[in-house]
């Protein structure tokens, strides 16, 4: 079974790959951002596809920021210069009974 690195490509040939997670070091809450690149058999590679797989707290609220089009749906963060935009907490998460009662959102840096 392959162990996940950051920045480390695991190539093999079947299209499913398994992410074991030791019990010992599990993954910190947070945002996983994983990519995929399929060579063909002529050796040209694909454009990158990605995923962002969410690892929630069993104890805190998790925080899940999305950019959504005008019907809530999940679109990819990229706009055109003097486009508005929308963000969107509405994938926050708290452990049952919780319930989120505020979402502070912020321009934390730019460039």
């Amino acid at each position: 079974m392959p162990e996940f690195k950051p920045n480390v490509p695991i190539v093999q040939d079947d299209p499913l790959v398994r992410v074991d997670v030791d019990k010992d070091k599990p993954l910190p809450p947070g945002r996983y951002h994983f990519e995929l690149v399929v060579i063909d058999d002529a050796g040209n590679e694909s454009e990158p596809a990605t995923i962002d797989v969410i690892v929630r707290d069993t104890q805190r609220p998790t925080a899940v920021l999305d950019m959504v089009d005008a019907n809530k749906a999940v679109i990819k963060p990229q706009v055109s210069v003097g486009q508005s935009f929308i963000l969107s907490g509405l994938r926050s998460t708290d452990v049952e009974p919780g319930k989120i009662k505020a979402y502070r959102f912020t321009l934390v840096s730019q460039g």
